[in-house]
């Protein structure tokens, strides 16, 4: 879901929640579609959860009849149910017992080879497969939908899906299920006139399925670009589709996706990917899906989502739950420019995927504040919708301060453009030639239109150069501290995001206005770096399948790679580091947190009495223990505390490891990367067994961070000589 560039990007590869202002037919005006969230299916055998939602809906609207109110049921991994709700009804039943929290459906948009080879997950023998256990691996990809008839969801070679699955295949007409896309259902509403299928009609549900677990395809690319074998983490994985955001209702409602982990969870799968997120950071019980990844933990299930497209502003990150593993997005080695040639020789270097071949042709250049005739200067120079003079810039390059309303350029009938933007670092699809500079390359043009009677220009077709200095932050990528829980780090973990090709829907075209159809699209967002986490997670559960969430979770952050620090506060940026594949299989200790872990986490956040009970689907309270327990002392693979700015400070973190290496060994702590005072407790420790546990305490001081100095960091690692457990310690302030 990226902005480098501005809104022509977020065709596909971004979507950001939007509130929904929803309104029926007549007499409800004054309704709109609320989730009424009931916590854990009650352990009673009698219990039938439709039934008691029509129920509590019957005696809330005081209609015999609610099916129009009624919108679906949460009824297979947890309780609940959507309606039209009045704001009186929707405050009778956020009283009322059995309810945990009653919030607004909203909409949300999605968030959006060589990737797989620079994370050290190569085609070749070095990369060693547990094929049977693969094949046996389910990644729900909660999305866009899927295009089932691209080569990378071909089931040849496959055998029948897994005996665990407990799924569908729900796909509306002309949708067919195989033995690698096994199930299919669709929670967008149904619109007349318009076909309710599973059917991929954005191009980034396909996109993100085959980055996770497609196919390996040979000789693929875009117009000649990214030209190879695409494939997935997981190729041997099987793939079940949930659509939840389809163009026609403009995103993915909330509602939706609730039901999808629904399903989900109870369909059996491994693995959750979901590259959906709001536009900030939700409290948890109003946050869909935290909710659903919460119930998802709890049956053995992780799910993985994108962070967020941002940045690079601070407290942008919208995943902040820990029982939710979240990731950023970086570049890559490879890079796609597009250069400018001047009329007086110079050569400036610019951004976009670039297919259009005009053959080095210099055209006149037009400045967008002198082509318009009706609008300001400002809203000229950034070629807003309905300046530009088509008399003026028919047949010219189009100069734009922004690259926001790029297209319009086009619309005009200009043969090319030029655009300026101040996140230039990520290349994205146009539908006919632009070169995006950065602020000083722009400035170059600008001089040389001044300078020059009768300025030209040829924008060429892109170049794809390998030498881009690897792994970066993107700068569209969402950052933390957590808005939500400041001692939780997020995003966790940072993966390729950038300039990904993969496959995609024909269906529709790969940028704005484009009339190409194509399988193999380039996208770039969180939304693209979330599936590869999602396949390096399924990758260590084909060696590990008894490995809960969080130790899944654990290895991969522990052993993730050093990121270079080109960004304020680093660690908000990429949380543990970019993702490393291979070593993630032999981690040597994780951190585990289960169930009871999350109970005293919540517990600690004052989620007390009704509440905590319904969440949990358990009958105890909180202990005082519990309800005592700070945020920061949750067994995370990362520690994290906010302190008051300019005051002298000390805080504590507990942890417990569990040895997943070899028995009969020694670790030892080190702390590296900082000028803080940071005290292990014990500093050594031996372990005679496998899932043997050792606890310790790390306790961080400091004399008071501000003054320019608002964030400190080190590093934690444990290492028996073989094994090197990495995690950051982070202590920051706000102003």
């Amino acid at each position: 879901m990226p902005k480098p560039a501005g809104s022509y990007c977020l065709l596909s590869c971004l979507f950001v929640l939007v509130v929904s202002c929803t309104s029926a037919a007549k007499n409800v005006q004054d309704k709109q579609v609320y989730i009424v969230y009931m916590g854990a299916l009650p352990a009673r055998g009698d219990y039938l959860p439709m039934s008691h939602h029509t129920s509590i809906l019957q005696e809330v609207t005081g209609e015999s009849s609610i099916e129009s109110r009624l919108v679906r049921n949460y009824k297979r991994s947890f309780n609940g149910f959507a309606a039209w709700l009045t704001e009186s009804e929707r405050q009778i039943l956020a009283n009322t017992e059995n309810v945990v929290s009653v919030f607004p459906s909203k909409k949300l948009k999605l968030q959006t080879t060589a990737s797989w080879d620079f994370v050290g997950l190569k085609k070749v023998k070095r990369a060693k497969r547990n094929p049977t256990i693969e094949s046996n691996t389910i990644i729900g990809v909660i999305d866009s939908g899927i295009y089932p008839l691209s080569d990378s969801f071909s089931d040849k070679g496959f055998g029948p899906p897994p005996k665990k699955w407990k799924g569908v295949c729900q796909g509306g007409k002309h949708f067919s299920c195989n033995n690698k896309v096994i199930g299919a259902r669709n929670y967008t509403p149904k619109i007349k006139g318009v076909p309710h299928s599973a059917l991929d009609n954005m191009g980034h549900g396909s996109h993100t399925a085959s980055t996770a677990a497609g196919n390996a395809v040979n000789d693929v690319s875009f117009y000649g670009f990214a030209n190879g074998t695409a494939r997935g983490g997981v190729p041997a994985a099987r793939i079940a589709v949930y659509k939840v955001c389809d163009p026609s209702v403009k995103g993915c409602t909330t509602d939706g996706i609730l039901s999808a982990f629904d399903d989900a969870i109870g369909d059996n799968v491994d693995l959750i990917t979901i590259s959906i997120g709001d536009e900030k950071g939700l409290p948890f019980e109003e946050d869909s899906i935290a909710i659903g990844a919460f119930h998802a933990m709890v049956k053995g299930i992780l799910t993985v989502n994108s962070a967020g497209n941002n940045g690079p502003e601070l407290s942008t990150v919208t995943s902040v739950a820990p029982w939710i593993f979240t990731v950023g997005a970086s570049h890559t080695n490879r890079a796609f420019v597009t250069k400018v040639v001047l009329g007086d020789g110079k050569t400036v270097v610019g951004r976009s995927v670039n297919s259009f071949d005009l053959k080095g042709t210099k055209y006149p250049i037009v400045y967008g504040k002198s082509a318009s005739s009706n609008c300001d200067a400002a809203s000229a120079g950034f070629c807003s919708p309905g300046c530009l003079d088509r008399k003026l810039v028919s047949g010219k390059i189009v100069l734009c301060d922004s690259a926001q309303n790029i297209e319009e350029a086009k619309y005009m009938g200009a043969v090319a453009a030029i655009a300026r933007s101040s996140r230039g670092d990520t290349a994205f699809v146009l539908s006919f030639p632009v070169s995006v500079l950065s602020g000083p390359a722009y400035d170059v043009v600008l001089s040389y239109i001044d300078s020059t009677k009768n300025p030209i220009a040829a924008v060429l077709k892109s170049e794809t150069i390998f030498n881009q200095k690897a792994p970066v932050i993107a700068s569209y990528s969402s950052r933390g501290p957590n808005p939500i829980i400041p001692d939780i780090l997020k995003p966790d973990i940072t993966a390729p995001g950038s300039e990904i090709i993969a496959a995609y829907s024909p269906t529709v075209p790969p940028s704005i206005s484009d009339t190409r159809h194509v399988k193999y699209a380039i996208l770039s967002g969180t939304s693209m770096s979330c599936p590869h986490v999602a396949g390096v997670a399924a990758y260590v559960k084909s060696f590990h399948p008894r490995w809960s969430p969080s130790m899944i979770q654990s290895a991969i952050m522990t052993t993730a790679w050093p990121v270079n620090a080109s960004t304020s506060m680093p660690e908000f940026a990429y949380g543990a580091g970019h993702v490393n594949p291979l070593a993630a299989v032999h981690p040597g200790l994780v951190y585990e947190a289960n169930k009871s872990d999350h109970i005293a986490f919540l517990c600690g956040l004052n989620y007390t009495g009704k509440n905590l009970r319904l969440i949990t689907g358990e009958s105890s309270n909180c202990t005082k223990a519990q309800s005592n327990s700070l945020p920061r002392n949750l067994n995370y693979p990362s520690m994290t505390a906010q302190v008051p700015a300019m005051k002298p400070f000390k805080v504590t973190f507990r942890r417990t490891l569990t040895n997943v290496g070899t028995s009969n060994t020694t670790y030892k702590a080190k702390v590296v990367g900082s000028k803080l005072k940071v005290k292990v407790i014990p500093n050594v420790f031996s372990l005679k067994s496998m899932h043997e546990k050792k606890s310790f305490t790390v306790t961080v001081s400091g004399k008071g961070l501000g003054a320019g100095k608002l964030v400190v960091s080190s590093q934690l690692i444990w290492s028996d000589g073989f094994h090197f457990v990495r995690s950051p310690i982070v202590v920051y302030a706000t102003n």
